[in-house]
C-alpha cells in the first residue's frame, strides 16, 4: 500500500494529500499543533471518563487536516489512551467525520422523499454534471465536495441543500449552480438562516467547542414562513390549548424527593472509562509479551 493510500486518498484524482509523510510523522506534527487545545477539551470531562472527549477531538483533528486522517486517528488514540480501532470505529460511524480529504465547502443536497418530489434529485444531478464529480467526491481545485443527503430536517423548505451544514432553502438547479460558482470564486453567500458561512475547517473548530472570533460568524436565525404557518393559522382561528398559560411555572412534586431522584437518577452511577473484560490480553498475547 502506498503512502498516499495510507493517508486516505487514491493515487490520482481530486482530494490527494499533498506531500508524502508517514502517519507517525503526521501524528507527531498534530501533537505539536493541537496538544494545548486537546488538553483543554479533555479537561472538560471527569478524569475517569476522558474518552468522552473523543468526539470533539475528532472535530479538532478535522479542523487541522480537513478530514479525520490516519494520523488524526493515531493522535486521538495517543492522547486518550485508546487503540486506533476504537477511535476508527467512532470516526467511521458518524457521517460528519470525513475519512478522506474534503473540500473547503461540503455541499449536501437532500434527495430524500419530500425534497426529491420537489426537485432535489434534479438539483443534485445538475450540480454533479456542472462540477464533474459524484457523491462524496471533490472538485480538482479542492474547493467543493458534493454529497447526497438522506434528510436535512427541513422538509418545509424543500428542496434544500446545506453548505457546511448551513441551510439554503427552496433551491433549484439554477440557484444551486450559481451558489457553487460563487463558492469557487471565493465568495461566502449568506445562508437562508443563521450566520455567515465558514469553511469546513472553521466549522470543525467550532464543533470542537472553540468560538469563531469573526463578528459575522454568529447571528440569530429567523423563523421562516413555513415554520410559522401553523402558529399563524392557530392565531387566525383563535385556536389554543385549553387552560394553557405560558407563564405558569413548573412545580416540583410535593411531599417527597424531586422527580429525578424519585425515578432513581440520583442513585445511578455514571459508567467509567475502564476497559471491558473483553479488552484484556488473551493468554497467547500475554505469553508473547513475556517472551519478549
Amino acid at each position: 500500500m502506498t503512502e498516499t493510500q495510507l493517508n486516505g486518498a487514491s493515487a490520482s484524482g481530486p482530494g490527494n494529500v499533498p506531500g508524502p509523510r508517514s502517519s507517525l510523522d503526521r501524528a507527531e506534527n498534530l501533537v505539536e499543533k493541537l496538544s494545548e487545545r486537546a488538553k483543554e477539551i479533555i479537561a472538560r470531562y471527569p478524569a475517569d471518563r476522558s474518552r468522552s472527549a473523543l468526539l470533539p477531538l475528532l472535530h479538532l483533528v478535522q479542523s487541522e487536516e480537513g478530514y479525520v486522517s490516519p494520523a488524526g486517528v493515531e493522535f486521538c488514540a495517543q492522547v486518550l489512551g485508546l487503540n486506533k480501532a476504537q477511535v476508527g470505529a467512532v470516526a467511521s460511524f458518524y457521517t460528519m467525520y470525513k475519512r478522506r480529504p474534503t473540500g473547503d465547502w461540503l455541499v449536501s443536497v437532500c434527495t430524500n422523499t419530500m425534497c426529491n418530489v420537489l426537485g432535489g434529485q434534479q438539483v443534485y444531478d445538475t450540480l454533479s454534471e456542472h462540477l464533474g464529480v459524484g457523491h462524496d467526491e471533490t472538485t480538482p481545485d479542492g474547493k467543493v465536495t458534493l454529497e447526497h443527503a438522506e434528510c436535512l430536517a427541513a422538509c418545509d423548505y424543500g428542496p434544500v441543500l446545506t453548505v457546511n451544514y448551513d441551510f439554503f432553502d427552496q433551491v433549484d438547479p439554477d440557484t444551486a449552480v450559481a451558489l457553487v460558482n460563487e463558492l469557487r470564486a471565493g465568495g461566502r453567500p449568506q445562508p437562508a438562516r443563521g450566520g455567515r458561512l465558514c469553511t469546513l475547517k472553521e466549522m470543525s473548530l467550532q464543533l470542537a467547542g472553540f468560538a469563531d472570533p469573526r463578528p459575522e460568524a454568529v447571528a440569530d436565525g429567523v423563523a421562516g414562513d413555513p415554520t410559522l404557518r401553523g402558529l399563524r393559522l392557530a392565531q387566525q382561528h383563535g385556536i389554543s390549548v385549553a387552560g394553557f398559560d405560558p407563564n405558569t411555572p413548573i412545580k416540583a412534586p410535593t411531599g417527597g424527593a424531586p422527580a429525578a431522584e424519585a425515578a432513581g437518577a440520583g442513585t445511578s452511577k455514571p459508567a467509567s472509562d475502564r476497559k471491558p473484560a473483553g479488552d484484556a490480553p488473551q493468554p497467547q498475547e500475554q505469553a508473547l509479551k513475556e517472551a519478549k
